[in-house]
């Protein structure tokens, strides 16, 4: 708080304060009697001497010493103690005038009544204007004082104003009956006890107003001098702190009040019993007393009441800007936050599903941050109710509500300003896929066309009227002017989009300018007869389908995938057919075979961009929709207990595999699109990242396990339902298995239409990695499936091969009966060729449909390479081969699915020791004074590895065969069907 402010609330509440301070002052100074009466209680109670409230003619008060016969006897101490405390009673004006002393000594003796007087007069604390005795009644005393008194007169007169008395009468000349109470023949009602009681109480009173007086000052001292506290909970502690200290005082005054009422309602009580009867002066003067401590006592309580609601209002006025100031930062900070994101939003998109999808995230953002706005401007029209509530922190809660408005305006245009920008380009995005789309037709159009029909002039009029008609929607469809593009799009062209807008418009014009060379070639045609129209091959795959949709708005793709795929499979193999047939009958020009080829190319491109973006988008979706929202904490209620923690397992490494795709490898296709045939290099370039792909399905198993357990979690649900998907998780995260093996297929498509180009080579070179991925990919994932190894199957080198077959045992050291067994019931073992040993498992079928159906495998034995023999062939059938081990001791027939695969293996376990062997050459040169150690491999006899036979097999390439169905992992739709030939092969 500035320290204006606390200026204006001091100013504020200094009048108020002062008001109750002269208030308490003027009570604290009054003169409070030295002597109480409960100070000297039992020496008024002796009764020697009171105030009876009786006056004289001119108003003295009148004192009465009654007949007391140990009046001597009283010590001076008590008797200059009531004489104080009497004197001290009537008021200043009574006093002045002088007190009447009535002293009644008729039953005393007159040496007595001399000492009396004498005692009287020498310690009378205040003014005497008379002193009337009583004298002795008795004969002799009564004598005896008139010729005493006339004897001493002047030493009487010396002293005090001496008046003897005779009798009760000559009194009442001096003093009128009213005035003097019963025992001096008056009128005057007067009680000693009640006289007592009342002082005391009023002294009593007198003294609590002055205590409650002080209490009052010092807390409203406090109240002044309290700093406003900083924060929320500092300021509600004081304010309550405060009202308790104000509910205590306010408690302490209504008790006063109520013992002054009390005294007053005593002092008026002969009133109330007898209305005829008056009240003396002394107790008026009481009543009098009690009324101005109960006024003051009164207009103190008013002071402090409206201190108190002032400084109250203070505080909670403090608390509603401290409230106000603590709300304003959070909602400040959750706007800061909102224009932090929303500055991201950036990206103008790549793609139609893109942008769509980029739409739907601003959307959502701009749901989101609609609670922050909302909070916002209600705080600000908190703040203006303040201000009119004649808040004093005007000048610092206005500038928050201004600046509050301001961000909420702010945030809102650049909500507006971003999907304005996004709106262009989902509508520059709809013109570029509307002409590519048309360009696509265009050529599926062009290499639709039968070739034979055009050989007929009226077949070459039809074919030139469709083309002419389809270049009359090319006004709807196409890009007219690129200028007109760039001005009209200015804001979002980014360098990437512009680029891709003039790759649109370059295929758009090479596109136009094959229709125009078809639509001479044509008129040639309907014109005259020359030559035969050439026959061109389409390859319209891809072309009919409609750009993918985003993942997170499918609109029910996924039903109707398999439907488009027939579609679109169906004209391209009817137009590979009739380019076949076509070249059966007629001579094709090699320009016309080329263009086709470069057609295909460009479709099978296509196909690899527009299937790379929906991958891309489709784990993206994965990545937002589901794994993001685990980490939701709105979502925690709906995920099970054994999902907890688990996102790791379930989703593996998809995100790097997210990254890899979205930031690197399409950007780098997209290089590629108008030299399809040199793609081979950005699959090569890359090879080493596919390896990710190996980590992703190594958890697969673990993944669908734990799909298994938990995918009827209402999480899934609730996810499945926002994102509009129409298949649940387990099939999206399928899609890196299946991208990986997609792969393949789209690079032997662009190989068989590359053979003369100049990237045949990289192409070939490319699948064959891919293909090597694949088969390292299966392995491994059979590998992990290995159960009661004890060793570390790390430790046995490179997994070479691996496969199914049947074994028969056949050893040296077995019992006959195990012997005869062997030939006639074989062993169907799984086997695991290692660089260092061959280990034999039996592979166990698991229960269950789908993924379920993933296999294991329990290990029974394994086999050291460096004591591994093989006979290549086996007498009786081609497909068997033998591996022996230790002389012999122990040998192994293994049946082959085919020769090929038999092949294929001993070839390889060939390779393993051959270069054991070799390795065991070069270590023997290096340790010449040192015995070898030799390998199982016999010099002569058909058995040995080495033997002339083995230079004539044919080498076999390391990737031969076509890709593992990835066992259990690809659904049956995605992937052909592996041939025969390479089954069981990998």
């Amino acid at each position: 708080m500035t320290l204006s402010l606390i200026s204006l609330l001091s100013q504020d509440i200094s009048g108020l304060w002062l008001l109750l301070k002269t208030s308490t002052d003027e009570i604290m100074h009054q003169d409070i009697t030295p002597l109480c009466a409960a100070d000297i209680q039992d020496q008024l109670k002796k009764r020697f001497a009171y105030l009876s409230g009786g006056r004289g003619q001119d108003g003295s008060p009148v004192i009465t010493f009654p007949d007391y016969p140990a009046f001597s006897e009283v010590p001076d101490k008590e008797f200059q103690n009531v004489m104080t405390y009497l004197t001290s009673i009537p008021s200043l004006q009574d006093a002045g005038i002088g007190f009447i002393l009535v002293i009644d000594r008729r039953q005393d003796k007159w040496t007595s009544v001399k000492a009396s007087v004498l005692r009287i007069a020498a310690s009378f604390p205040a003014n005497l204007q008379l002193v009337l005795v009583l004298r002795p009644t008795g004969f002799f005393q009564r004598t005896l004082s008139d010729l005493a008194f006339k004897f001493n007169r002047d030493d009487f007169k010396m002293k005090v104003p001496v008046i003897m008395l005779s009798s009760v009468p000559e009194l009442h000349g001096y003093i009128d009956k009213s005035q003097l109470t019963e025992d001096l023949g008056g009128t005057l009602d007067y009680c000693h006890t009640r006289w007592l009681c009342h002082r005391t109480a009023i002294e009593s009173f007198a003294l609590m107003v002055k205590q409650t007086a002080q209490m009052l000052q010092s807390f409203g001292t406090e109240l002044a001098e309290t700093e406003l506290p900083n924060d929320v909970q500092s300021t509600s502690s004081v304010l309550c702190a405060h009202t308790e200290k104000k509910d205590k005082a306010k408690e302490d005054m209504r008790l006063a009040l109520d013992e002054g009422q009390s005294i007053l309602d005593s002092i008026r009580e002969p009133l109330a019993k007898s209305p005829e009867q008056s009240l003396n002066q002394d107790q008026l003067d009481n009543q009098t007393t009690v009324q101005r401590l109960l006024a003051q006592l009164n207009e103190t309580e008013a002071a402090f009441d409206e201190f108190w609601a002032k400084h109250q209002q203070k505080l909670e006025q403090c608390l509603q800007l401290r409230h106000f100031e603590q709300d304003f930062r959070e909602v400040k900070a959750a706007l800061d936050v909102s224009a932090q994101k929303i500055a991201t939003f950036t990206d103008v998109g790549n793609s139609l599903a893109h942008v769509e999808h980029l739409l739907k995230d601003l959307a959502s953002f701009e749901e989101k941050s609609s609670a922050a706005v909302e909070r916002a401007r209600a705080l600000s029209l908190d703040g203006e109710q303040l201000i009119d509530n004649k808040h004093y922190a005007v000048d610092s809660i206005r500038p928050k509500c201004h600046e509050l408005q301001h961000l909420c305006d702010q945030l809102a245009a650049e909500v507006a300003q971003r999907k304005g920008l996004l709106h262009k380009s989902l509508e520059l995005h709809g013109l570029l896929e509307a002409s590519m789309k048309w360009c696509d037709e265009g050529i599926y159009l062009l290499a639709s066309q039968p070739v034979d029909k055009c050989q007929s002039q009226d077949g070459a009029e039809a074919a030139l009227q469709e083309i002419e008609k389809f270049l009359e929607t090319g006004a709807e469809n196409k890009i007219q002017e690129l200028n007109k593009i760039y001005q009209d799009y200015e804001p979002i062209l980014t360098q990437d989009l512009m680029e891709h807008v003039q790759k649109v418009f370059q295929k758009q014009e090479s596109m136009e300018e094959m229709f125009h060379r078809r639509q001479a070639s044509l008129k040639k045609l309907a014109a005259k007869q020359t030559r035969p129209v050439q026959p061109v091959a389409p390859r319209p795959e891809a072309l009919t389908k409609s750009p993918c949709p985003s993942p997170g708005v499918r609109r029910g793709s996924e039903n109707n995938s398999s439907e488009g795929n027939a579609l679109r499979r169906g004209p391209y193999r009817r137009a590979k057919s009739e380019m076949s047939e076509s070249r059966q009958g007629r001579s094709s020009s090699t320009g016309d075979e080329e263009e086709s080829l470069a057609i295909l190319r460009r479709h099978v491109m296509n196909e690899l961009l527009d299937t790379e973006r929906v991958y891309v988008e489709e784990l993206l979706c994965v990545l937002e929709g589901y794994a993001a929202e685990m980490d939701n904490p709105l979502m925690t209620h709906l995920i099970s207990a054994g999902l907890q923690n688990k996102k790791d397992v379930l989703f593996g490494n998809m995100e790097e595999i997210y990254h890899f795709h979205n930031r690197i490898f399409l950007r780098e296709l997209e290089n590629y699109i108008d030299c399809p045939e040199l793609v081979g290099r950005c699959f090569l370039e890359r090879m080493e990242e596919f390896q990710i792909y190996e980590k992703y399905c190594q958890n697969k198993p673990r993944s669908e396990s734990l799909w298994r357990q938990c995918s009827d979690c209402p999480f899934f649900q609730e996810c499945q339902k926002k994102l509009d998907h129409k298949l649940s998780l387990d099939s999206y995260l399928l899609k890196p298995v299946q991208r990986i093996t997609k792969y393949q297929l789209l690079l032997k498509e662009m190989l068989k239409y590359s053979k003369s180009c100049e990237g045949a080579e990289d192409l070939q070179e490319a699948l064959s990695s891919i293909l090597g991925i694949l088969k390292a990919v299966n392995d491994s994932m059979h590998l992990i499936a290995i159960t009661g190894y004890d060793g570390n199957l790390s430790d046995l080198g490179k997994l070479l091969m691996q496969g199914s077959f049947s074994v028969w045992t056949d050893h040296k050291k077995g019992h006959a009966k195990v012997k005869d067994l062997a030939r006639f019931k074989p062993m169907q073992r799984h086997l695991f060729l290692h660089e260092k040993a061959v280990l034999f498992c039996k592979k166990r079928e698991e229960n269950g449909e789908g993924y379920e159906k993933a296999p294991s495998y329990s290990y029974k034995q394994s086999l050291n390479m460096t004591a591994v023999g093989i006979t290549e062939n086996v007498k009786g059938d081609v497909k068997k081969f033998e591996i022996w081990y230790n002389a012999r001791e122990e040998v192994y027939i293994i049946q082959a699915p085919t020769p090929e695969i038999k092949a294929a293996w001993v070839n390889e376990i060939r390779k393993v020791l051959t270069s054991q062997l070799q390795a065991c050459r070069e270590a023997s040169q290096h340790r010449a004074l040192e015995q070898s150690q030799s390998l199982p491999l016999p010099a002569s006899s058909n058995t040995s590895p080495t033997k002339g036979n083995a230079r004539n097999v044919k080498k076999l390439e390391e990737r031969k065969t076509d890709p593992l169905s990835l066992e259990g992992y690809v659904s049956s739709t995605a992937l052909p069907k592996p041939p025969e030939k390479g089954k069981g092969v990998h």
